[in-house]
């Protein structure tokens, strides 16, 4: 005999082996124990939570001729026949394939006919939203008043491309997502019946990454067996198996974000992407976790909502407490618009790159959440000085309009004037600094949009960056050759660029004009040197 799959081979034959939905189960054993039996159902729910199953069990249940507390007793002609799949009085429709009002047209005639065997007929329509307009409009008619003996069973996973019209006349039941712990006993009751050596805490994760479905979590402890059949399987055989990231990795990279370490971040990143995990997935993951962390900061009692081992929610304690509210939520923000980006994207890696400094260095975002957490990073820092015992107050007015004695006034708004022809090479190539950042592209862009241009002499400029973590991405030789090719092809002008950091209290503005713009404001005679700078 062909191997069957774990999700075919324990689906549930009774209303008991159900998991996770027992409020419907129970709903329906009693209408069977009454004979209070409607005549169309509509099950509607995420995939894998058991709405085919539940109905199969109710066919049987409604034609079963020794029903127990209104469980099919599974032993009688009728019985063994819809489990066997040979009875015509259950009929399995898929509307994915079947949808057309023709399809609906056959039904019609079929339910003139009473069963030859058997209570009741009952007709499964599966994914019934996928039904065009006129099939929903041919089945109205008779979903409304069939005979006494038919019963429809509508299942849908998208309940809202259902018409009103079919709802109104429905009994609907709504199948909810099943708990990790629900699954997690499921998945270990079948494994110590077939005989699976696997860790407690694979289980788990596979009950998690289940995302509230049974039937996923069975198809992915298949694929976990199908890797080793016959050893025994580990938690961490089972994260290489599906392309998983531990939590611990997780707890590193939320400090590497935390703490604005570039560098540490982006080797975790190229980690998990040389150990061949999904990247995709890897973010989700990511954004999960910080979701989690974000809870656990926010709301009392959080234990009940986060589905978790004890060990791992220790972890995401101790790192909540090391996070502030607007700092995980701009996290979160930015991770989720990566998330919808890396479903279409070509070189999702580049991508997730770019986020991750992007979440690292936030002086390099101008967003509002981003000044924020600049702000809060600088209120960390003065208050880890002052534990330190460095004495911190503020500047008086004199203090903060002037140099301190002994030190050097930082520099303000310089003016620097050069040639007509110069002049016109720097005004175009600073009025499109950001349509050049934007087409260097990858970490070059990235680096380049917080910088400035400014002149440095005859055929020369100096890319000024806003600090040096930036400068060590834009300053490398190969993007300066980029920016420098870049230049050549686009405007035609053969112009070196220099780089520098930005001096702490240097202005950010200087102005530049040309040397006819700068005589013209001056009412005596002046003599531009061979430097060309005039303050």
């Amino acid at each position: 005999m062909s191997y069957l799959a774990l999700y075919r081979k324990w689906r549930p034959r009774t209303f008991g082996e159900v998991k996770g939905q027992d409020a419907v189960c129970t709903t329906l054993k009693n209408q069977v124990m009454s004979g209070r039996i409607g005549h169309a159902y509509l099950f509607c729910g995420t995939r894998g939570t058991g709405k085919t199953s539940v109905a199969k069990i109710f066919a049987r249940a409604v034609n079963c001729e020794h029903p127990v507390d209104g469980e099919p007793c599974g032993e009688c002609a009728m019985c063994r026949a819809i489990l066997a799949e040979n009875s015509m009085n259950v009929l399995e429709i898929d509307a994915a394939s079947n949808n057309g009002v023709d399809n609906i047209r056959d039904i019609r005639e079929q339910v003139q006919y009473p069963p030859t065997e058997g209570k009741r007929r009952v007709y499964i329509i599966d994914e019934v939203h996928m039904l065009s307009g006129g099939a929903f409009n041919a089945l109205l008619k008779t979903l409304e008043e069939p005979p006494e003996y038919v019963i429809f069973i509508l299942a849908t996973t998208e309940v809202n491309k259902i018409p009103v019209t079919v709802l109104s006349r429905c009994q609907r039941y709504d199948f909810r997502r099943i708990t990790v712990g629900i699954i997690a006993d499921r998945l270990k009751e079948l494994t110590e019946a077939e005989h699976i050596r696997i860790e407690e805490r694979a289980l788990t994760y596979i009950a998690r990454s289940a995302d509230g479905a049974m039937r996923d979590a069975l198809s992915l402890l298949d694929e976990c067996i199908a890797f080793h059949p016959d050893e025994a399987i580990s938690y961490d055989e089972v994260l290489e198996i599906l392309g998983a990231v531990d939590i611990v990795t997780f707890s590193s990279l939320f400090e590497a974000v935390s703490k604005g370490q570039t560098g540490a971040a982006l080797r975790i990143l190229d980690s998990a992407f040389t150990e061949g995990r999904d990247l995709s997935q890897f973010v989700n993951d990511f954004l999960m976790y910080l979701r989690n962390l974000l809870i656990l900061k926010t709301a009392d009692g959080a234990d009940g909502i986060i589905d978790s081992t004890r060990e791992n929610l220790e972890i995401m304690r101790r790192d909540a407490a090391e996070a502030s509210h607007a700092a995980l939520m701009r996290w979160i923000r930015v991770l989720s618009e990566l998330s919808n980006r890396l479903r279409f994207a070509t070189q999702k890696r580049v991508m997730t790159e770019l986020t991750l400094i992007r979440l690292t260095a936030p002086e390099m975002d101008d967003t509002n959440d981003a000044l924020a957490e600049r702000v809060a990073s600088l209120e960390r820092e003065l208050k880890d000085l002052k534990a330190n015992g460095v004495a911190v107050r503020a500047a008086s007015p004199a203090e903060a309009t002037g140099p301190r004695a002994g030190q050097e006034a930082p520099a303000g708004p310089k003016t620097v004037a050069l040639p007509k022809a110069e002049y016109q090479d720097f005004m175009a190539i600073r009025n499109d600094w950001g349509r050049i950042a934007e087409a260097l592209g990858g970490t070059d862009a990235a680096a380049f949009h917080g910088a400035q241009v400014e002149p440095a002499g005859s055929g020369t400029m100096c890319v000024v960056f806003s600090n040096p973590q930036t400068m060590r991405f834009g300053a490398t030789e190969r993007a300066m050759k980029a920016l420098t090719d870049y230049v050549r092809e686009t405007y035609k002008k053969d112009i070196t660029f220099r780089t520098r950091a930005r001096k702490g209290g240097e202005q950010q503005t200087s102005y530049t004009v040309s040397e006819e713009e700068l005589l013209d404001k001056i009412n005596f005679p002046v003599e531009i040197g061979p430097g060309r700078d005039t303050e």
